[in-house]
């Protein structure tokens, strides 16, 4: 009679453990349930994000070297290299007696060099850099690039092409000036934001280097903004307030060519150098060229 109920009660208990069992499995079930839920939702949300954000995500995962080559690509085709050449006088070496006409020297044979003009030829006098704002031609440079009222200037595009071109305006305080070249259809470059720039962040110059090296790209950063300087090109000198400062090179035939941040954005225009320094370099923020195009040509 005793043995009975102790038997049931262990029956029942095992039976209770059996239920028990299948309880967290469905427990477990549920869990799972919620988990492929919750990735669900997260999914959608993932579809009805704004494509800005999922571009956004996309940059931060790409390298600098990746970042760096696209933005020079889309900068590089609107860079453009401006050739200044002028009619100079052609001059000859001919032999002068030095006493003229005197008669009492006339036949000592004594004869000096002297120079003697002999009509003009074409030279070049000058070289600098452009780029292309508008695909009609229009063109931005430094103004002390074109500053000669009597020169004639050539640009030569990306593709290798020239095309003769002239001067639209030459600001009298900015050291900017813009070109116009006959066509249409050009590739320009897309102006950025100067007043968003952070210490530290990365840029790149292309520019005529020495006037011999079109399209020659130089990577620095940005190593300080709102500058006050004074330049000079050995003939006059002019004040350049607000500058950006750059390590990026700068060398002789880059002035007005664009300094350009990773986004392949024009964010200044390349206008001066510290000679005999080691990369310390000037541009003219893009946010006071953009007042100036807004001012003489219009709005785009």
């Amino acid at each position: 009679m005793i043995g009975l109920p102790v038997s049931g009660y262990f029956a029942y208990q095992k039976l209770d453990s059996r239920l028990a069992g299948v309880e967290q499995q469905f427990s477990q079930i549920e869990s799972l349930q919620k988990q492929i839920d919750q990735l669900a939702e997260g999914y959608a949300a993932l579809q009805e994000r704004p494509t800005e954000v999922v571009r956004r995500e996309v940059i931060r995962q790409k390298s600098q070297d990746e970042l760096l080559t696209e933005a020079v690509a889309k900068v590089a085709p609107a860079v453009v290299s401006i050739v200044v050449t002028k009619d100079v006088p052609r001059l000859e070496v001919v032999y002068v007696n030095p006493f003229g006409d005197d008669p009492f020297f006339k036949d000592f044979g004594f004869r000096i060099p002297v120079y003697r003009q002999k009509g003009t030829e074409e030279k070049e006098v000058g070289a600098g850099t452009g780029f292309l704002i508008r695909p009609d031609g229009v063109i931005v440079t430094n103004r002390h690039v074109v500053d000669d009222p009597q020169a004639r200037f050539t640009v030569l595009l990306s593709d290798g092409s020239q095309k003769p071109a002239r001067v639209l305006y030459r600001d009298p305080n900015i050291d900017i000036a813009f070109l116009k070249i006959d066509g249409s259809g050009y590739q320009y470059a897309e102006l950025g934001d100067s007043d968003s720039l952070k210490l530290g962040q990365s840029v790149f110059a292309i520019g005529n280097a020495l006037g011999e090296y079109n399209n020659s790209v130089s990577v620095g950063i940005i190593s300080g903004l709102n500058r006050n300087i004074q330049a000079s090109n050995g003939v006059y000198t002019e004040k350049l307030q607000g500058v950006i400062q750059t390590d990026a090179a700068i060398n002789p035939g880059n002035s007005g060519g664009p300094l350009t941040d990773l986004a392949g954005k024009v964010i200044g225009v390349n206008v001066a150098t510290v000679q005999g320094s080691e990369n310390i370099g000037f541009a003219i923020p893009i946010n006071v060229v953009k007042s100036i195009i807004n001012k003489v040509l219009g709005a785009s």
